[in-house]
């Protein structure tokens, strides 16, 4: 509780301070100003510890600068994940553990620089592919040559103090969520940020908090996650409520992850980070999906603007929506831009490229075993879903569908639940005395359920020709 009292005070900080930074119109005062809040963030949260932030900076940004921009983003890449799992291990080389928000600050930081990395390796790609094309004869069916956009140029011009004032900025410094280069660039020299209604938007954000917050403080108090590690708990409860704490347990990460989100996305929209016109139809962690929005300068007033480029969760959606799939894209949407941006469309191999993209949130998420078992669990319980919505719930309509659909709802809930408690529990030791407690009944459902839905579906497919051989028959009869 200590932490997440430190975490409050400086996150409601942040946000009290968005409100004197977005009053500068000086592009570089707002830097400084800026940056220096964020430095002054950082360390008061890490003390010495800052010096690995300060590092992997530097280390990143000369890779960024002076490296092949071919390369540059695959050699950041291997270095701050590198860096990341050293950071998390010094522990066992007898130095002092960083603390948990320090840790949370370099797991941003990570994003940030290889992001930015690729970034540049993206304009670069665009600025050859563009060269190529203008050289080539008028005519013909090649297609037009992209575009290189004013951060395009930037991007492929950044010097040292760039790339410092991204990384150190305030907004999102502590916890997220990821913003990009030209979120965080647009955020300083755009003016949408003085036309948005930032405090309206921060203000439907902070309405609903105390509602998550004092439903974590609640059950938390009545089913609290140290008592699934009490010896009282595996000797004393049953087989059933052993098996249903998976339920309240997870109900807590989530009125304690969606407190979390939604403070960090009110430290944006205060600052007048992310604030676009509605009508460049923007995406959490993309921002405008229309890049030319340059003709809405000047006529701000009368245009409409959202927060979307920050929005890292929508928890009316991951509470109501049917599938566990679906539930994944509401969840942590900035980070799943990043990872679906920089791992999945980018991994060569299309036939991994979902287990690899989870390995990689995984890895980012920390070094316990907990993460795997949570995270690469979802692989195995996707391909399930899919086969019973695809037997039974795609064709399904009326009172049926509603039944099923509540059916899938549940069993979303269950799987988010039972992979969770490993999220939570951390160590292998624990995690397995919990599983082997309820007969790793949650993974032999999974298996049965698989198997049934298999055979399932070759009768299916195998009725289907059946019939459609018996038609062609009577055909030829006639």
């Amino acid at each position: 509780m200590k932490d997440d009292i430190i975490y409050l005070v400086l996150l409601a900080s942040c946000i009290g301070f968005g409100q004197f930074y977005r009053k500068f119109n000086n592009p570089e005062q707002k830097k400084l100003i800026g940056t220096a809040f964020g430095l002054f963030v950082v360390l008061s949260v890490s003390g010495f510890h800052m010096l690995h932030m300060l590092f992997c900076y530097l280390a990143s940004a000369l890779l960024i600068i002076y490296a092949s921009p071919r390369v540059c983003h695959l050699a950041c890449f291997g270095f701050m994940f590198g860096y990341l799992f050293f950071f998390r291990s010094i522990a066992f080389l007898g130095y002092d553990t960083p603390p948990g928000h320090t840790n949370m600050i370099q797991m941003i930081l990570t994003l940030k620089l290889v992001g930015l990395a690729f970034e540049v390796n993206n304009a670069y790609t665009k600025s050859k592919t563009a060269d190529e094309r203008s050289s080539m004869p008028v005519g013909g069916d090649q297609p037009p040559a992209p575009v290189m956009s004013d951060v395009d140029r930037v991007l492929l011009k950044l010097d040292m103090l760039d790339i410092f004032h991204y990384s150190f900025n305030y907004v999102g410094v502590l916890t997220g969520p990821y913003i990009t280069f030209k979120t965080y660039r647009d955020a300083i020299y755009l003016p949408f940020s003085s036309k948005a209604d930032c405090i309206g938007a921060t203000m439907e954000k902070l309405k609903v908090i105390p509602l998550y917050a004092g439903l974590f403080l609640l059950v938390s108090y009545i089913w609290p996650l140290q008592y699934a590690m009490d010896t009282e708990f595996y000797e004393e409860r049953s087989f059933m409520y052993r098996l249903m704490y998976v339920w309240p347990t997870f109900f807590i990460f989530r009125m304690r992850i969606y407190t979390g989100i939604l403070l960090s996305e009110c430290v944006c929209t205060m600052a007048g980070v992310g604030a676009y016109p509605a009508v460049c139809a923007n995406k959490p962690g993309h921002g405008p999906s229309k890049e030319d929005y340059s003709s809405l300068i000047g006529s701000e007033s009368s245009v409409e603007y959202d927060f979307e480029a920050v929005r890292n969760i929508d928890v009316i959606n991951t509470e109501r929506c049917w599938t566990f799939r679906e539930a994944m894209k509401y969840w942590n949407m900035c980070v799943q831009y990043w990872m679906a941006m920089y791992v999945y469309k980018r991994f060569p191999s299309k036939k991994y490229r979902t287990l690899v993209t989870l390995v990689v949130s995984a890895v980012w998420h920390g070094v316990y075993a907990g993460y795997y078992f949570c995270i690469c669990g979802a692989p195995f319980y996707l391909p399930i879903e899919d086969l019973y919505v695809k037997l039974f719930i795609k064709d399904a309509t009326g009172q049926r569908r509603m039944v099923l659909n509540v059916l899938c709802w549940i069993s979303k809930f269950f799987a988010f639940s039972y992979l969770g408690i490993a999220f939570l529990l951390l160590t292998v030791d624990k995690i397995w005395y919990y599983y082997s407690s309820v007969y790793f009944i949650g993974y032999m459902l999974w298996i049965v359920l698989y198997g049934v839905g298999v055979l399932l579906a070759k009768q299916r497919k195998a009725n289907a020709k059946r019939e459609e051989r018996l038609r062609q028959e009577a055909t030829k009869t006639d």
